[in-house]
């Protein structure tokens, strides 16, 4: 129910919107000093009426960031490949559902995620604890429990629109808070 009155807002949203948010977003997320310093990071390429994350990919890359983009496993889980510029994407159907854009050169296994020093994650809402609803498919739980099993300690950051930053979501015992929020307007830091 509450993901999909996220998703409805958002889908009501204009294509100028998205993108004019991804432009302000990838300028507020490049203010932070964990992606000034972070060597490699693990983001995605947003679809549909996500929050755009193309300016961010293609800031990121040109400052030398190594920057690890998901591909989508037939388990939900997530490998992992480079991002080198637009060209080294493929729009790749998944089933019924919507098409992603993925990395298209070598696959460098699931366990490629622990060598990020800060992982970007999508979602549709975070709370006032740092709590992160996701879209609901797990892979980014399975994520999450990887890099805690690696022993690997990123900076975890969802990328959002204002309107999604709420007083709390639900949470399940195996949920991590994230470290930050970034929407088109700020960011916003949760202590844990």
């Amino acid at each position: 129910m509450l993901r999909r009155q996220f998703l409805a807002v958002r889908n009501a949203l204009t294509a100028d919107d998205v993108e004019g948010a991804g432009r302000a977003l990838a300028e507020r997320a490049l203010e932070l000093p964990e992606l000034a310093r972070g060597r490699t990071v693990a983001a995605y390429v947003s679809v549909g009426s996500e929050p755009g994350t193309l300016a961010l990919l293609e800031a990121l890359r040109a400052r030398g960031v190594r920057v690890l983009l998901p591909a989508l496993l037939p388990d939900n889980d997530l490998d992992w490949g480079e991002y080198t510029g637009p060209d080294s994407l493929a729009r790749v159907q998944h089933g019924g559902r919507m098409a992603l854009f993925e990395p298209a050169g070598t696959r460098l296994g699931p366990d490629a995620v622990t060598a990020a020093d800060v992982v970007l994650l999508p979602g549709l809402a975070v709370d006032a604890r740092g709590m992160r609803l996701g879209r609901g498919g797990g892979s980014y739980d399975r994520v999450l429990a990887r890099l805690e099993r690696a022993g690997a300690r990123p900076r975890l950051v969802v990328l959002l629109y204002d309107t999604e930053v709420v007083a709390r979501v639900p949470a399940e015992a195996h949920d991590q808070p994230v470290h930050a929020v970034v929407t088109p307007t700020g960011v916003r830091r949760f202590p844990h």
